[in-house]
């Protein structure tokens, strides 16, 4: 889950979770509290609409009082004048968080209370007769008296006039009122606190989690330790960012492989120079020194040091030259020329080439062409060249005959020509042919001075082949010879649209 959908979730939960619990909490107490109003306070049918008036939960809970009080004055009203009596309905009035106020004439005959409060009640005190003053749901008085009143107005049998007040104080809420609203506090401070811990502890996970495996791996990363696997957990953007430094691990760790790879071959590879350029160096300095003794002393023999001089001197120079193509190649600095190039005419001018080469050498040479006149390619003529030639030289090295024979085909197959050299050497292993076109391998590892070589000649190859869009494989079999092949791609004109 997507950290942007999670922070949506956690929004709506925080905002719809504590509405629907407070008021799924609410309508239960609600329901609790009504029970212990109407149980307490004897009242019946109340609603959370009256509940949530005050005004109303009081004249309820007087309702059963004031009807019995209007009974007693029905069947006696001097019951009003009996200060027993009086007191008897006081205290149950008591019970309902009211009391009793009676009025004879124009004079107070009785107070239920010993509040101060009363004085502004008796100032207030609706007069007899008066419209809807002995209405059952009560008399509001506001000012300084802030009470709800309920009148029954009668006749004592002297004729005089009297009423009985039910006074109620509404600046205090019935305790189960009270205790209901203190209750939804308490409900949804409870809710807010529960929901933003869950929704605290989900994000925490979702989040803190990656986040301290990134951490370890980035210290890992950091003391150069790559041998781990970060695993993402989510498919979030932490997840992504989980996979892309596993990623980015993976390629330090082959980055740090391949210098590793680099370092171990460089330092083969100056070692292979090195190794090479002392056997010419020190024949070198052998004829040179037999020069400076006087050891050439007839013409003949001046003859013919000179010449292993200088043979030996060409042999550094081909090893020099190599090296400085390999660290070309290695750095992608190959100056190519490519340009349109007639099959026929360019592997005949080759063919004539090595012919006279390899008949210094006392190599039998064959060179078969099956290609048309038009094919044509775009290559690089001296870099093809350099191809054919170390593949060559590669035979030259390892041939065992006494009857060596070089073969040059060149064929036609389909969008490429492929280019055939085969020799009638020793062969090489099956197990080694899949490694031949690697850098710096060698099937013979002994290194003797008549195979020399860096062992990057055929690796040069092989770059610069695919450099031209072709590809360079080998078939052998020991004992009998070897035949390399590489195809390039034809080049094909496209007609323009008249």
């Amino acid at each position: 889950m997507k950290i942007r959908t999670r922070l949506v979730i956690a929004f709506l939960t925080i905002t719809l979770i504590p509405i629907i619990l407070t008021t799924t909490m609410g309508i239960v107490l609600c329901r609790h509290q009504i029970s212990s109003i109407e149980k307490t306070y004897g009242v019946t049918d109340t609603t959370w609409e009256s509940l949530s008036n005050s005004m109303q939960v009081l004249s309820k809970v007087t309702e059963k009082p004031y009807e019995e009080l209007k009974k007693i004055i029905a069947e006696d009203p001097e019951e009003m004048g009996d200060a027993t009596r009086l007191e008897k309905v006081n205290k149950k009035l008591e019970k309902k968080k009211a009391y009793l106020l009676v009025r004879k004439g124009s004079t107070i005959v009785y107070i239920g209370t010993d509040s101060g409060e009363t004085k502004y009640v008796i100032r207030q005190l609706p007069k007899y007769g008066e419209a809807d003053a002995d209405a059952k749901n009560g008399l509001y008085l506001g000012g300084n008296a802030q009470v709800l009143i309920k009148q029954i107005d009668f006749k004592y049998r002297s004729g005089e006039k009297g009423s009985a007040f039910i006074v109620t104080d509404m600046k205090n809420v019935i305790p189960e009122v009270e205790e209901l609203f203190v209750d939804l506090i308490c409900v949804v401070v409870i809710v807010l606190i529960a929901t933003a811990f869950i929704l605290l502890m989900w994000i925490y996970r979702g989040i803190m989690r990656p986040l301290s495996k990134m951490k370890r791996a980035a210290y890992n990363i950091k003391e150069g330790n790559l041998d781990f696997e970060i695993k993402p957990e989510s498919d979030d953007e932490l997840g992504q960012l989980c996979s892309d430094l596993e990623d980015m691990r993976k390629r330090l760790k082959d980055s740090a492989e391949e210098k590793i790879q680099f370092d171990k071959e460089n330092k083969e590879l100056i070692s292979n120079i090195s190794h090479d350029l002392k056997t010419p160096v020190t024949a070198i300095k052998g004829y040179a020194e037999g020069i400076m003794d006087g050891v050439a002393d007839t013409p003949e023999k001046m003859d013919k040091y000179i010449r292993t001089i200088y043979n030996k001197a060409n042999e550094m120079n081909t090893l020099i030259n190599e090296l400085t193509l390999y660290s070309k190649i290695d750095t992608n600095r190959i100056p190519y020329n490519f340009n349109i190039i007639s099959v026929n005419d360019y592997f005949t001018d080759c063919a004539e080439d090595l012919s006279l080469e390899l008949e210094s050498k006392n190599v039998e040479f064959g060179y078969f062409n099956y290609v048309d006149p038009e094919v044509k390619v775009i290559a690089d003529a001296e870099q093809i060249k350099r191809v054919v030639h170390n593949i060559v030289n590669n035979s030259l090295k390892y041939m065992d005959k006494s009857k060596p024979i070089i073969n040059l085909r060149v064929k036609d197959v389909g969008d490429f020509i492929q280019v055939e050299l085969e020799d009638n050497g020793k062969g090489i292993a099956a197990k080694d042919l899949p490694n031949i076109f690697d850098r710096f391998y060698r099937t013979d590892a002994s290194r003797n001075s008549s195979k020399g070589g860096s062992g990057i000649g055929l690796s040069i190859v092989k770059k610069i082949v695919e450099e031209h869009g072709g590809k360079i494989w080998a078939t052998s079999r020991e004992d009998t010879g070897t035949t390399m092949y590489f195809v390039l791609r034809k080049y094909q004109e496209v007609p323009l649209n008249e």
